[in-house]
């Protein structure tokens, strides 16, 4: 499943208009296709322990909470009133559209269909630009509705099991659970957090210790919510959003607690919404292979039935929200909806996806009655929801992006956005690098810092402007490879000479053929950069580049050779400077003036060679860390629908390239 994810990924990048977690689906259901045996059997109570609560305890904790709470009147009407209205209404259409189906079985099927999924919703939020009211109104919406959904489900199967059903028990039963799952919820995380603080007290600063908790909280507050009667679902929700109010407050968290915390999520979270998506794959063929198989249904006719159904929940939804919607109060002040009414309508309708919880609510219907006679349609109705679920994909996966797209999404205007998404890169690199700031590393700082914010300026008077010209970039890299040949002449004429050794020589050598590999092509570059991924993890003399544990005289040696090459390059960079090139080649020179002046100890760093090799050591390590910071705000962009999937691409390849020129002493910019 882990390998499935990963090409879901890669093919996502050759045919980017097919969301992740469709492909994720195909992919799973393939497999599942295949005679090799594989099987997985859903245990619905087990699925929603390891996937869905953690998930939605982390949405309970990302998601804004005064924007939730500005919403609340509108997030509890969808995630209230429209999940009950539409199980009384989608099972009474449920049930005239296939009367096998007894009404209360009915009520079932159209109780797992009511709630949203809060997954689904946040995978399709990276390639759809909906308002950011919208987008608000959804999450909270989702965040809510399981709870809802799956008790309506209970009581309704409880009914078709034994045949009786109480509307106010079932009301007050609906309050106890959820009104118990939000305080057992933040009752627990509260205790956590406390547990947390008292470790620290201890002394306890160690970060695995720390990380181990967090991981877990999810899960000792939905099993223990669950334990005691209550919505578990509800309850890490509630538990999110105590642990997001606990970390704003606490300030003082550990940098590495956080960075390690920010990066541990990233990747269990990755992993937990692609495994959704392909175990959901994995059962389509077992829930649909009955019913294909069933000489009592014709194909056509259930397919139709998925297809009239699904149409009736987005009518559904459409009218409750269109009726409901007096002003603009239902996005709030509305000023984040972009959009009339009627559009704002249709897209919330829409959006109305439903996901993998919805299966595996149907696949906890019990195979029989209380009189022992098996529990009517079962088979059909995993099907119908199976179907559903699909089919809801699919519409918001084709028709949401065409509704929703920007009218200013034209070439300028991409090219002002991605501007706007450097000088943010660049903000999330200089927060970064300040919080990593340390008393030994401050020098080293300043200077990272000022390359950042010169920068920053520099962007923000070209704001609007393309900034990745390919005829721009061209001439960088010619006047670049130029400098670099002359530096490479330079070294061969000082070994001639017997002016260093060949030892040193081939040292300088590799960097300069790894820099060439770089300016030499696209995917040569990713290699490259992939490499020196995977060597920073095996060695912590990365920053170094093989120049560490050199004596004192070998180094002066190092300084003087990279002091003669990059006099040598800035007059061959010089040579080649004309009117054509001339903003370009005034860049390369300034880079190599830059060089020379810190070659030359007049950079401002005073002490022995040792100390000017910590303050490179600690300059590239800062550097390091502002560009994973400048990775996570363009996957962060992307997934907020600021920028698309190609100026990501491209933002990503820019910041490879920045890495890729660590190699490169003097490379900033």
């Amino acid at each position: 499943m882990l390998v499935l994810i990963g090409v879901s990924n890669v093919l996502n990048r050759f045919i980017p208009f097919v969301p992740v977690p469709l492909l994720q689906i195909i992919l799973g259901t393939l497999v599942a296709l295949l005679p090799i045996g594989i099987h997985l059997p859903l245990n619905s109570e087990l699925f929603l322990l390891l996937f869905i609560a953690p998930l939605l305890y982390n949405d309970g904790k990302r998601t804004p909470r005064e924007e939730l709470w500005d919403l609340r009147a509108p997030i509890l009407l969808l995630a209230l009133g429209l999940v009950f209205v539409t199980v009384f209404a989608g099972g009474y259409l449920i049930h005239w559209l296939i009367p096998s189906i007894p009404l209360p079985a009915a009520f079932a099927l159209a109780a797992i269909l009511s709630p949203t999924d809060a997954v689904a919703v946040s995978a399709l939020a990276g390639r759809i630009h909906l308002p950011k009211g919208i987008m608000r109104l959804l999450e909270g919406e989702s965040l809510m509705n399981d709870a809802s959904g799956l008790v309506a489900f209970k009581f309704a199967v409880a009914a078709t099991v034994t045949g009786v059903f109480s509307i106010t028990e079932a009301t007050l039963s609906f309050l106890w659970i959820a009104i118990g799952g939000l305080v057992v919820g933040a009752i627990a995380a509260f205790l956590i957090v406390w547990l947390r603080m008292f470790i620290r007290r201890l002394g306890m600063e160690d970060v695995t210790i720390h990380m181990l908790i967090q991981i877990l909280t999810p899960f000792v507050i939905y099993l223990v919510t669950e334990e005691l009667g209550f919505s578990g679902i509800l309850a890490v929700v509630a538990g999110g959003i105590v642990h997001a109010i606990e970390r704003d407050r606490n300030e003082s968290m550990q940098a590495e607690l956080r960075m390690v915390s920010q990066n541990t999520w990233s990747v269990i979270l990755y992993i937990l919404n692609g495994l959704v998506f392909v175990i959901l794959g994995l059962q389509i063929p077992g829930a649909t292979e009955t019913i294909f198989q069933s000489p009592a249904y014709s194909n056509v006719q259930v397919l139709g039935f998925i297809g009239l159904i699904s149409l009736g929940l987005i009518v559904l939804r459409f009218i409750w929200v269109y009726l409901f919607w007096e002003g603009s109060w239902l996005l709030g002040s509305g000023e984040n909806m972009g959009k009339p009414k009627l559009m704002s309508s249709v897209l919330i309708s829409l959006s109305g996806v439903r996901g993998a919880v919805t299966l595996a609510a149907a696949f906890s219907i019990p195979y029989v009655l209380q009189d022992g006679t098996p529990f009517p349609e079962r088979d059909l109705i995993i099907f119908l929801a199976a179907g559903v679920i699909l089919c809801s994909l699919i519409i918001a996966s084709v028709v949401l992006p065409l509704l929703s797209k920007r009218p200013e999404d034209g070439a300028d205007h991409v090219a002002e956005r991605e501007c706007e998404a450097r000088i943010s890169m660049l903000q999330a690199g200089i927060k970064a690098i300040k919080e990593a700031t340390v008393e030994e590393n401050e020098a080293a700082a300043r200077s990272v810092l000022g390359s950042y914010h010169r920068q920053l300026i520099r962007l923000q008077n070209e704001r609007g402007q393309e900034w990745s010209d390919r005829r721009r970039n061209n001439a960088v890299m010619k006047l670049r490879l130029a400098g670099l040949q002359a530096e490479r002449r330079e070294i061969q004429s000082m070994l001639d000479r017997g002016e260093i050794t060949g030892e040193l020589a081939s040292k300088i050598q590799e960097v300069m053929n790894q820099m060439e590999m770089v300016m030499s092509g696209r995917f040569k570059m990713q290699v490259l950069v992939s490499l020196l991924r995977i060597r920073r993890l095996f060695s912590k003399q990365f920053f170094k580049h093989k120049t560490g544990g050199l004596p004192a005289e070998a180094m002066e040696q190092l300084k003087a050779a990279r002091l003669r090459t990059s006099m040598a390059a800035l007059e061959a960079v010089k040579a080649q400077a004309n009117e054509e090139n001339r903003q370009e080649s005034i860049l390369v020179m300034a880079q190599y003036k830059e060089m020379i002046k810190r070659l030359q100890g007049r950079s401002g760093i005073t002490g022995t060679i040792e100390d000017e090799d910590m303050f490179n050591q600690h300059k590239n390590e800062l550097r390091i860390k502002g560009m994973q910071a400048q990775r996570n705000e363009v996957q962060s962009l992307f997934e907020q629908g600021d920028i698309n999937w190609t100026s990501a691409n491209k933002l990503r390849q820019y910041v490879n390239y920045l890495e890729a020129g660590i190699l490169e002493p003097g490379e900033e910019e």
